[in-house]
């Protein structure tokens, strides 16, 4: 009898509570708006209802009255969309508004794509350490982004994923979290950056980290396997982890070995993995990269589709520009790489290695991606320096204009630049056709993400340049692909943006404007929405996005941030319900 009765109770105040012959109450009522659900039906008019954290009633709610009502008519009204691959790990605990994704109607930021920031080691936390060290410059400030109260001993204030989920809530965000447990990370935690199997003992320990993760919410495992050391996992090993994950209803999410010249075998590989260990599993930012790999994107859809008929559970996600972004150890052999950045930068002063990885880095191979040789130096963009002197001599010059200015080789510009900024470095490689893009927004099993951080328009953002991706992604694909060459509904673009992930991700009151479910709700101008960012003036925000609410909380209103921090961090199927209490 209680339990109905605090079900009864729950009902009253999620509609409203009232008197007969009052009028409803709640805390937030948007008015007359164009309604695009997530399912991908027809829109429909109608009034949404918030309270406290929930969406409370859609439809027409005539004398309905609420502390805050907002005229939203002939503007479009949906789901907040989720970011199937944000770096905003960094970002967030710079800037926990994430001013570039929220003005683009982002409300979940979902990590993980290799690298994870839990489970940590000591020796991982004391190089996160290192690495923010030597970003920002200045103990005190690095101190304030963790944390810790002034004077206190520089440490990572956490160990696990959980832990490091919770944190980013605690001091703040803007939008909802979540995150894949990083294979490369487990593997770094485990045997570091050597080119090895790991041993029995090891895996086991492996596949424990895994179990932990998934009790803590993790999504499930996320790869990329392209760089060093994820590079040296064998198939079998990454078998091995997604079984682990398998066991909690987890996802594999894979930046696959190879996304140009082995693309097909590649995707052999994906499937393998999702049979094997019993996962569904997606491709991070789908693309045939390299010209010459251009027309192979058909049988890459007929795979999937091929695989999804037989019962396989695999999508893929995108972003929606014909370059990518990461480093230049994505233009150097693995092997050079071995043992970490500094190991790699000091082989990289030995005369006879750098002759042996010129020769590799300007030969075609299969033996693995060479992103510089696809793009070409002139399609080599440098965009992120450590380095101020290099960052004010070269950002937004092409490898091949750096070379030229320099006199040398482009091979020996790129190791050059390696071994002076004391990075990787971060660039642009211009690698995909327009076609494709085309085509693959167009994939009823495919999502969206950006593959950036959530940046915002000044320092430290500023110092450095970045993807266009950055603050454009979702509002270039509801203005360029959506409103102006038609590629895809509006209703068709916002499941794609909400549903979808949600659905693939398991996640159960997310993704739909539906009462009951958490109040993560858009409210934007289809005939404005733009991005504006450029690859050589990436650092400016879109448009025509007016109201972002996470959580019930109005984070964007009038198209300005109102810096509310209602984010919470959003857990996997295998959530064990506690918080993540393992020791610091």
């Amino acid at each position: 009898m209680k339990s109905r009765f605090v079900l009864a109770l729950s009902a009253l105040l999620l509609l409203g509570a009232c008197a007969p012959g009052q009028a409803a109450h709640y805390d937030t009522i948007l008015r007359g708006g164009t309604v695009y659900d997530g399912n991908g039906g027809e829109p429909f008019v109608a009034d949404i209802a918030i309270n406290g954290e929930r969406i409370a009633n859609i439809g027409d709610l005539g004398d309905a009255e609420g502390d805050i009502e907002i005229d939203v008519a002939g503007l479009a009204v949906s789901p907040g969309f989720i970011n199937m691959l944000s770096w905003a790990v960094d970002s967030l605990v710079i800037d926990g508004r994430s001013q570039g994704d929220i003005r683009q109607g982002v409300t979940l930021e979902v990590f993980g794509e290799g690298v994870s920031y839990g489970p940590l080691s000591e020796a991982q936390k004391e190089a996160f350490l290192a690495g923010w060290l030597a970003s920002t410059g200045d103990e005190d400030e690095l101190r304030t982004r963790l944390g810790l109260p002034e004077g206190a001993p520089l440490e990572v204030p956490w160990t696990t994923l959980g832990q490091y989920l919770e944190f980013l809530v605690e001091k703040g965000v803007s939008p909802n979290v979540a995150s894949f447990v990083g294979a490369t990370t487990l593997r770094v935690h485990q045997i570091g950056y050597e080119d090895r199997p790991p041993t029995d003992a090891e895996l086991a320990t492996m596949q424990q980290l895994v179990r932990e993760a998934m009790l803590e919410g993790a999504m499930g495992i996320g790869s990329s396997l392209i760089y060093a050391p994820a590079f040296y996992a064998s198939t079998e090993e990454l078998i091995a982890l997604n079984t682990a994950a398998s066991e909690y209803g987890g996802l594999y999410i894979s930046h696959m070995r190879s996304e140009g010249n082995r693309l097909l075998e590649a995707v052999d590989e994906l499937l393998e993995i999702a049979r094997a260990a019993n996962v569904a599993a997606e491709i991070y930012h789908l693309k045939a990269g390299g010209q010459e790999n251009w027309s192979k994107m058909d049988a890459v859809i007929e795979k999937v589709d091929a695989a999804r008929a037989e019962g396989l559970a695999i999508t893929a996600d995108m972003y929606n520009y014909t370059a990518g972004s990461t480093g230049l150890d994505a233009a150097m052999p693995p092997w050079v790489q071995e043992g970490g950045y500094s190991a790699w930068a000091e082989r990289l002063q030995d005369p006879a290695t750098r002759t042996r990885v010129k020769a590799e880095m300007t030969t075609s191979t299969d033996a693995w991606e060479n992103l510089m040789l696809a793009a070409g130096p002139e399609g080599t963009l440098l965009v992120g320096f450590q380095n101020e002197d290099l960052r004010a001599r070269y950002t937004g010059k092409t490898l091949a204009e750096v070379a030229q200015e320099r006199r040398t080789h482009y091979a020996d510009t790129a190791m050059d630049l390696v071994v002076e900024d004391g990075t990787r470095v971060q660039v642009v490689y211009f690698l995909m056709s327009e076609e494709n893009i085309e085509k693959q927004i167009a994939l009823p099993w495919l999502s969206f993400a950006s593959d950036a951080g959530s940046m915002a328009t000044n320092e430290p953002f500023t110092l450095t340049s970045t993807h266009p991706r950055a603050y454009g992604n979702f509002a270039r694909l509801l203005g360029r692909y959506v409103r102006d060459r038609e590629v895809i509904t509006l209703q068709e673009a916002v499941r794609k943006l909400a549903a979808l992930p949600a659905d693939n991700l398991r996640i159960a009151d997310r993704g739909r404007l539906v009462p009951g479910h958490y109040a993560d709700v858009v409210v934007f101008d289809p005939a404005t929405i733009s991005d504006h960012a450029t690859y050589q003036e990436p650092h400016q925000y879109a448009t025509g996005m007016l109201h972002v609410f996470v959580n019930g909380g109005h984070v964007l209103r009038n198209g300005e941030h109102t810096g509310a921090l209602p984010g919470r961090v959003v857990r996997g199927p295998g959530w064990s319900g506690e918080p993540a209490t393992a020791p610091r």
